[in-house]
């Protein structure tokens, strides 16, 4: 089944952009009988929603976004059986390690959090963790361990998903950029794409990466960064851990396939441009927060983020339909961290075969944490945007969030924390964990 879907002349929703959150939030406005079309510039799934680590967790989530993490990860374990095809899901836990006791404490202070949500996560020995981590004992004191946490395959279940929403009736179309937001009469009434206008009541921008451009050509003002984060996989390798764990400045998961997805932690890079210093206030405490995991460039087309398009009209070529697909290259360095890491913590996986590396560009708030709100001045318009590296495991939670909103049916979630309005009221940034 393709997603080349004729356009209809109207439909209840439209959702721009086909990643997890666009993708889950068609799939339960579908199921609740709502006509929706998705359109996507690209392909379905394809930036961040499936380069990302895949990664379901709990653990370390920000307090506001836990209870909606564990919606999620519950909406994550039945959607298998729902749309009838393996998303890979499985939970394997998630290990977060500590080398010494200063690691291991800062780690504790997240019990509290786990424990208000009455989570599964604790401490572990250094003689538990080498019962589950089966390669060189004796290096890790401790680690914070959510069992309950899990894991899926990205590339497989975004279009799997989109996929069901399809046969349910759901209308979806790569390949088919939204030039403009049409408001009439002070609403939302529909959009225009690059093959034609479609009628809609309501419109939700979940463009990822996309949504700053997007909203401020309907002169909405989205703060909005992009990281790149590089990631690899492994050819088949021996068993050291079924689930997913952080360890000493790398990262690595189980996969279905029977090896190893590999991330370095500190080599995520932001590359420098207009808007940076646009919003340099707004994220000064992230930044500064994140200095040592966060690395600035300035090279890689300085020029032409320096000088972006900002307006165009609905008969423009527009920049969606220039750049289709975010698609950067892997950065070098981060490459050789990982390996660097598997060589001196994972000896049995030491010299493992990379046998795809991929990179990925992660949407970024100022405090780390998504918007999942309605558009104040623009009835109709909601936004789903900026999860900042979490939008995998917590996107069939903010599906259904967002897809309550549009019905405007009260959210089983406090959405305080995630309201568009707190980038211009003049709340103080308050940065989440981080990416």
């Amino acid at each position: 089944m393709t997603f080349r879907d004729a356009l209809p002349e109207a439909v209840d929703v439209v959702v721009i952009g086909a990643g997890v959150i666009g993708i889950a939030t068609a799939w339960f406005l579908n199921t609740r009988g709502v006509s929706v079309l998705v359109c996507e510039k690209g392909r379905v799934a394809g930036e961040q929603s499936s380069r990302n680590w895949g990664w379901i967790r709990q653990q370390g989530r920000d307090a506001a976004e836990l209870p909606i993490v564990i919606d999620s990860i519950n909406s994550w374990s039945s959607i298998g059986a729902e749309i009838g095809a393996d998303v890979g899901f499985t939970r394997q836990g998630v290990l977060d390690l500590a080398e010494n006791e200063a690691e291991l404490e800062r780690h504790a202070k997240w019990l509290d959090v786990a424990k208000q949500h009455q989570l599964d996560t604790r401490l572990l020995t250094g003689s538990e963790v080498d019962r589950l981590i089966t390669d060189k004992p004796g290096q890790w004191v401790g680690g914070l361990y959510t069992p309950s946490d899990g894991r899926a395959e990205p590339f497989v279940a975004v279009p799997a998903i989109a996929r069901a929403a399809q046969r349910l009736g759901a209308k979806i179309r790569e390949d088919c950029a939204v030039r403009t937001i049409d408001v009439q009469a002070g609403r939302v009434a529909g959009v225009v794409t690059e093959h034609g206008r479609v009628n809609a009541q309501s419109v939700v921008c979940a463009a990822g990466a996309w949504s700053s451009l997007m909203l401020g050509n309907l002169g909405v003002d989205l703060p909005q960064l992009t990281v790149r984060a590089t990631v690899a996989r492994t050819v088949k390798a021996p068993d050291v851990f079924a689930g997913n764990a952080s360890a000493g400045g790398f990262a690595f998961r189980r996969r279905a396939d029977g090896g190893y997805t590999v991330a370095a932690y500190g080599e995520n890079e932001h590359l420098v441009g207009a808007d940076s210093f646009r919003y340099f206030r707004k994220f000064l405490p992230s930044l500064f927060a994140n200095r040592k995991t966060l690395r600035l460039r300035f090279g890689d087309g300085l020029w032409s983020r320096m000088t972006p398009t900002r307006r165009w009209g609905a008969e423009d070529i527009t920049p969606f339909e220039i750049n289709r697909v975010l698609n950067p290259a892997p950065s070098a360095r981060a490459l050789a961290k990982m390996r660097a890491g598997l060589a001196r913590r994972l000896p049995s996986l030491a010299g493992i075969e990379f046998e795809e590396a991929w990179a990925g560009m992660i949407d970024v708030t100022p405090d780390v944490v998504p918007v999942m709100d309605a558009i104040d001045g623009y009835p109709g318009l909601f936004l789903a945007t900026g999860f900042s590296g979490h939008g995998f495991g917590i996107g069939l939670g903010a599906g259904r969030i967002m897809a309550d909103l549009v019905q405007g049916r009260p959210s089983a979630h406090d959405l305080t924390r995630f309201r568009f309005s707190r980038f211009s009221d003049g709340s103080r940034i308050v940065p989440g964990p981080g990416l």
